[in-house]
């Protein structure tokens, strides 16, 4: 028989191969296929089987790699939902407004309070009794380091809601136009709060002030700059004291006396 060198064979054409499947083309390397006119038909059965594994035939193979093979579909990245964010409600009184500003200007309070709305309520409970610490109420709210950062800003929003009688107290906090009170203590006598010299030194503008109540050993001075007293006074028992205090003291000192007010 002629060697066929054609790379398509139709296994029909081979004598005795009756034990062959039924005739099936395939298309692969010639050389196995010669191999099998060289070996007789019992020999050729078993080239046949092998040229078949080699080749794969038509049996479907490459559906079975695309089986195989994940798909682009399911090899694609799955987008995740994106988390819904919940907006804060905030119920429809004068704190659940004062907190909503809060929280649309992004006002942060001292970490004491859970809400702007509390910090402005213990303002509007504590300006009441504020005066009995020697300082007047706007002189308190200014210096107590209640309106320091975002706290000036909530006050101004929250007090007119909360405590409006309060709010003149508030406007002479802010513009700083207030009466300042003093306790006991030593001041340095000047109109320039930064002519105090550390956290505990404070100052106290010249002129006239009084103090009213009951006094019991109450003891005032004043002493120039070299701090050589200059006037003092011893009060037993008293009802009502006023002292000036004149530009050129250095320092002014009361012990166990009332508030001192000026005198308008």
């Amino acid at each position: 028989m002629p060697q066929m060198g054609l790379e398509a064979l139709d296994v029909s054409m081979i004598p005795d191969a009756g034990v062959f499947p039924p005739p099936t083309r395939y298309w692969c390397d010639p050389a196995p296929m010669r191999l099998m006119y060289e070996v007789g038909a019992v020999a050729a059965g078993f080239v046949a089987v092998a040229v078949l594994s080699a080749c794969g035939g038509d049996d479907g193979g490459d559906d079975a790699k695309a089986a195989s093979s994940p798909s682009a579909e399911s090899s694609a990245p799955v987008a995740e939902p994106e988390p819904t964010v919940e907006e804060p409600e905030f119920p429809d009184t004068p704190e659940g407004g004062i907190d909503k500003m809060a929280a649309e200007k992004g006002w942060v309070v001292d970490g004491l309070y859970p809400a702007a709305s509390d910090f402005v309520r213990d303002i509007c409970d504590s300006l009441p009794v504020s005066a009995v610490d020697g300082a007047s109420r706007p002189q308190w709210l200014a210096e107590s380091g209640n309106m320091d950062d975002d706290g000036k800003a909530v006050l101004q929003a929250g007090i007119p809601k909360l405590c409006p009688k309060w709010t003149p107290v508030l406007k002479q906090a802010v513009s700083g136009t207030y009466d300042r009170w003093f306790g006991n203590g030593t001041y340095v006598v000047s109109n320039n709060p930064a002519d105090a010299e550390g956290e505990d030194e404070e100052t106290m503008p010249p002129g006239t002030y009084r103090a009213k109540g009951r006094m019991e050993d109450c003891y005032w001075e004043r002493t120039s700059k070299s701090g050589e007293p200059l006037d003092n006074n011893f009060a037993t028992s008293a009802r009502e004291i006023t002292v000036t205090i004149r530009a050129s003291d250095g320092q002014f000192t009361s012990e166990q006396c009332a508030v001192w007010k000026p005198v308008k």
